[in-house]
């Protein structure tokens, strides 16, 4: 069960196969729910519908609707962190971000309610999240970023702000999840082309890329 900040408790014990099948089958219920009502106007009941399971039972999983939604948050966040943590300093700094892009993109293209919900809690100001922006997800960033900076050193890289290059990357992989009906709206039916997100991935890594690459 979770802790008040999202957590797991201490001394909890180990989860069984079917708990885990459980919590994530509640997670993933819990997220189309969000994404489509907001917290505030999703309910413990409806998540436990959309999960297929009484709420009591949910409860033994999750103690309040607070403890859902953070962990629906932190899901996305240690999903979308990971290709970013395996930046690697050894490596060649165009294939890395390359990689990184690339991942983020097809997160956005495959999870696109997770982008969104995440996109709302921000522009509220990331009260159920604020702690874990400011800590974890900051470290790892400007551990990034040191990373960046080394190939700058080493004429591998355009001179360019690491923390901005890291946000511009942000909002280019993002965009096309949260801003979707305005991209279909542009674009129509392109849009929903089967090979519209490649397209999409190319042409992101084309300008961000094109702007960082050592001349």
């Amino acid at each position: 069960m979770l802790a008040e900040d999202g957590g797991t408790q201490t001394g909890a014990p180990r989860e069984t196969r079917i708990q885990a099948a459980n919590r994530r089958v509640i997670l993933d219920a819990a997220l189309e729910v969000f994404s489509a009502f907001g917290f505030r106007g999703s309910t413990l009941d409806a998540i436990a519908v959309r999960a297929g399971m009484s709420k009591p039972n949910m409860l033994y999983y999750f103690r309040s609707k607070q403890d859902i939604y953070v962990q629906v948050l932190r899901d996305t966040l240690d999903a979308w962190l990971a290709p970013l943590a395996a930046l690697d300093p050894n490596g060649d700094p165009v294939e890395e971000l390359s990689a990184y892009i690339r991942a983020k993109m097809a997160m956005s293209a495959k999870r696109p309610q997770a982008s969104q919900l995440f996109a709302n809690e921000i522009l509220h100001g990331a009260p159920a999240i604020h702690s874990f922006l400011t800590g974890p997800l900051k470290a790892l960033v400007d551990d990034k970023a040191k990373v960046i900076e080394g190939w700058i050193a080493a004429g591998k890289l355009a001179p360019v702000d690491p923390h901005h290059l890291i946000f511009m990357i942000w909002a280019a992989t993002q965009h096309y999840a949260d801003f979707d009906a305005q991209v279909r709206a542009v674009l129509g039916e392109r849009a929903s082309a089967p090979d519209f997100a490649d397209k999409a991935a190319e042409a992101v890594l084309a300008v961000i890329l094109g702007g960082v690459k050592a001349r």
